[in-house]
């Protein structure tokens, strides 16, 4: 890593950096299909939900304890069979990428959710073009399971979901 970099849990007060970092995506981006970024209340309440519920809920931060990135676990379906499954996703500062940060956040992520008994780790990325994600995933060991194909509609043009797994 050429950043150095801390990780730690997410706290209510990161969640304007978070809101941040994922407006950024959300309006200049095809890795969520989500079209309206969510506000820090928001963003604060979606983390927030999932902490309680047990899910590992990370950020990356620099000096200053800046927010970098962030990554989570999340149910990857809610139906009870899925339980021992979880779904990530990860973003990093859209001016820090290629600094490692990604790396060392989603690995971090997998032990957190290793030492929960989780037993599966789910990525579904949007857009079958968003090669540093795909690649980040594959070069954590993420196993390529399949492409569903015009999912996703957003910015006038139809976009595939890529599944990636990971046996934790």
């Amino acid at each position: 890593m050429t950043s150095p970099c801390h990780i730690r849990a997410f706290a209510p007060q990161d969640a304007e950096a978070v809101a941040r970092i994922y407006g950024h995506y959300v309006l200049n981006g095809t890795a969520t299909f989500e079209e309206t970024p969510p506000t820090p209340a928001v963003m604060g309440e979606r983390f927030t939900a999932l902490s309680e519920a047990g899910y590992p809920v990370l950020v990356a931060c620099g000096a200053d304890d800046v927010v970098l990135g962030y990554a989570y676990a999340g149910p990857y379906n809610t139906r009870s069979a899925y339980r021992f499954t979880v779904e990530n996703s990860i973003y990093l500062d859209h001016q820090h990428h290629h600094k490692g940060i990604g790396r060392a956040l989603l690995m971090a992520l997998i032990t957190a959710c290793r030492a929960e008994g989780y037993q599966q780790m789910m990525a579904v990325i949007g857009d079958s073009n968003n090669h540093g994600s795909i690649h980040l995933h594959r070069s954590c060991g993420f196993t390529p399971i399949g492409t569903a194909q015009k999912l996703g509609f957003k910015f006038d043009q139809w976009l595939d979901v890529v599944y990636m797994q990971y046996k934790l």
